[in-house]
């Protein structure tokens, strides 16, 4: 069975239902602005009043987070962890530096809206497009423009807004300028020397196995072998470790003597027996690659290669300098000893560095 499909077109109803179809001359014609509607705060003070009062919490709030950012920079220990649900375990400085100085810009960000939205001239106008360069008509009244707008935010008449704004404002910087703390002072002395400098010959300083915290001796070093060392005295539980052992950990090799090409790094050690730092010249990540047959030691940060056989002078990779080298020797009891610091700074070059 067949039907027209004519008969459903909205042509075949038009008339027997009385519509008339609308139709412009032009499709893209501006429908225009709709009509302006008033906001509570135009016509009723008090609601003005109490969005002045709010955009003014606003800042006030921004002012004291500033403070806090400050106040929590000076007082909290940057190692100090706590917990925080779900985060678990976090850094304590970090965790309310963030908190402070968001809280202090999100303050400012929603005074600066809830100002614009309740209490700043609404009405929209329409501009019309115009040539980039402007001519002295269009400045001028940009000017007048930017007048009209300055007068209708109410900046000069609200003055609680304008003076809790300009705090907030005047205070965020001081965050920046608090962290600026940390470039600073210059590091003085305290990189040029390590755990080992306490070491003299009346006291001399045993080197302890890492791994076993037991001192050494020469026939516990096996040759071609890598072995990690710390001073004695440095505890695993103390709360400064991993700050000492930064500088002070050692790399000991034994390598047959005659196979030292360097001769001043022969007479550093002892039977053979080479003590190196640990800590590589390049930006100071542990080194705890070695091969034995060529006696190079590998960082695997940065693939700096060195030849302990050599001084520990780079062969490859971005390290600036040497391992620094220590001197050692054994006491009456056989046991390795350190009778002085590193000739020189461990760990990657510094603008204050000697050489």
């Amino acid at each position: 069975m067949s039907h027209d499909m004519s008969e459903n077109l909205p042509e075949a109803h038009g008339a027997s239902h009385g519509t008339d179809v609308v139709s412009h001359d032009d499709p893209f014609a501006d429908p225009g602005l709709p009509a302006h509607e008033p906001r509570r705060t135009d016509i009723d003070e008090r609601a003005a009043k109490r969005a002045e009062r709010q955009v003014s919490l606003l800042f006030v709030v921004s002012m004291l987070a500033t403070i806090g950012f400050i106040a929590s920079y000076a007082s909290i220990d940057a190692d100090k962890l706590v917990y925080i649900f779900p985060l678990g375990k976090v850094s304590a400085l970090n965790f309310a530096l963030g908190t402070t100085l968001g809280l202090a810009l999100f303050c400012i960000g929603a005074g600066a809206v809830h100002w614009a939205r309740t209490l700043m001239s609404d009405h929209e106008l329409p501009a019309e497009r115009h040539a980039i360069e402007a001519d002295d008509d269009v400045r001028n009244d940009v000017i007048e423009q930017f007048k009209t707008g300055a007068a209708e935010s109410g900046f000069g008449r609200r003055k609680m807004i304008r003076n809790t704004l300009i705090g907030s404002m005047a205070l965020v910087p001081l965050a920046g300028v608090v962290l600026l703390r940390d470039l600073g002072p210059t590091p003085g002395k305290k990189l040029l020397h390590t755990g080992w400098v306490d070491a003299k010959p009346s006291q001399p300083i045993k080197l302890v196995n890492m791994n076993t915290n037991e001192p050494m001796k020469p026939e516990d070093i096996v040759q071609g072998s890598l072995t990690f060392a710390k001073p004695e005295g440095l505890e695993e539980s103390a709360e400064d470790f991993q700050q000492k052992i930064a500088k002070d950990a050692l790399m000991i090799v034994r390598i047959a003597p005659e196979d030292i090409k360097d001769s001043e790094s022969r007479e550093k050690g002892f039977e053979g027996i080479l003590a190196y730092s640990k800590i590589c010249t390049h930006v100071g990540c542990p080194i705890s690659l070695y091969e034995q047959q060529t006696h190079h030691a590998l960082c695997p940060c940065h693939q700096s290669t060195f030849d302990l056989a050599d001084g520990a002078r780079v062969i490859f990779g971005p390290a600036g300098h040497p391992l620094p080298q220590l001197k050692i020797t054994t006491d009456e009891q056989g046991f390795l000893i350190a009778t002085g610091d590193f000739d020189e700074p461990v760990g990657p070059s510094y603008w204050e560095r000697p050489r």
